[in-house]
């Protein structure tokens, strides 16, 4: 796909989703519809659907097999499948290639409609009853007059389908009895996936850290303000409260890139370091965290890198002295 204007801004809160569609045969023999999107950002192309050859040992049966795409063998995932849905054949389904991770995957679907430009303040968060009905694979909705559109949790697909896609922190990186900070860190994440959340939390706990969750960079926002506000009130520095901020990029009602932007722009947060921590960190798209000011990008899944990272600005900008062990700094 060609680069349109809005992957060359940053801060803007604003996204591209590529909406696609898969005809379901139901139980009774009729055709239901159902509407899907992607961010533009994770689409490399999308094309006919290629000859497939097949896998050995392949590792689930939603994977068709793979094919070979300008000298790269990429796998071929039927989205129906693993929705547990049934795709009516037909002769015009297309793929999507996709880029995320910093893993190339492909998947089949009935067909593209469109892309429509949107801001995030439109994508609402999939309400307790959608999560559990969906099996946590949806990450936001868009209502329009006549359909909705369930943005899919592409990284939770990959990973259910390749385990070595899952968040792991080595053991090198837990904290033992003279390797913790003098003093403590506090670290505000913010990710839209209470999964993730979870897990970011319990290895962030595990390094030595203090953790503050919130599930969008309006939440995210909303505490780092109330957090300034106590080190005014109480006349003590900022990093007295807060050290550090890691924030996922794709969130509903303000993203991280525009939460970013704001963090920047401030003159008394603008001290706090920022990580990007998202599926989005590519070569092709690094440059839009570089325009909002991030002090570091880091590609999920790898806690461990984060972890490193942390240490590694927290030493550079407030004086903490964490050893720079696993070759932190060399990361």
């Amino acid at each position: 796909m060609s680069q349109t204007n809005i992957l060359l801004e940053s801060g803007t809160n604003e996204l591209e989703i590529v909406e696609f569609f898969i005809d379901e045969v139901g139980s009774d023999g009729k055709v239901y519809t159902g509407h899907y999107g992607v961010n533009v950002a994770k689409v490399l192309e999308i094309i006919r659907k290629p000859q497939v050859t097949a896998m050995p040992n392949q590792p689930h049966p939603c994977v068709k097999g793979a094919f070979n795409l300008r000298s790269r063998i990429i796998p071929l995932v039927d989205l129906s499948l693993w929705l547990g849905k049934r795709m009516q054949e037909s002769e015009a389904q297309k793929v999507v290639v996709t880029e995320f991770n910093n893993v190339i995957n492909a998947f089949l679907v009935s067909g593209v409609n469109r892309i429509h430009r949107l801001s995030w303040t439109q994508i609402e968060p999939p309400d307790d009853n959608l999560v559990r009905y969906t099996g946590s694979s949806i990450t936001g909705v868009v209502k329009f007059d006549d359909r909705i559109i369930l943005i899919l949790d592409m990284e939770k697909i990959i990973a259910d389908l390749n385990p070595n896609l899952t968040f792991r922190l080595d053991k090198s990186e837990e904290a033992e009895e003279g390797r913790v900070a003098a003093r403590p860190v506090r670290v505000l994440i913010s990710d839209d996936s209470s999964m993730i959340r979870r897990t970011l939390s319990r290895g962030l706990e595990k390094v030595g850290f203090e953790v503050v969750q919130t599930s969008n960079g309006k939440d995210a926002w909303d505490r780092l303000e109330a957090f300034k506000h106590q080190a005014e009130q109480e006349q003590r520095p900022l990093t007295d409260l807060l050290n550090i901020v890691v924030s996922d990029i794709e969130m509903p009602i303000m993203d991280g890139h525009n939460l970013c932007k704001r963090i920047k722009d401030d003159p008394v947060l603008g001290t706090l370091p920022v990580i990007l921590f998202s599926s989005l960190i590519t070569d092709r798209l690094r440059h839009k965290g570089l325009a909002v000011g991030a002090d570091d990008q880091i590609s999920k899944p790898d806690i461990t890198i984060l972890a490193r990272h942390i240490k590694k600005l927290l030493n550079e900008r407030q004086g903490f002295d964490f050893a720079p062990e696993n070759g932190a700094q060399g990361e």
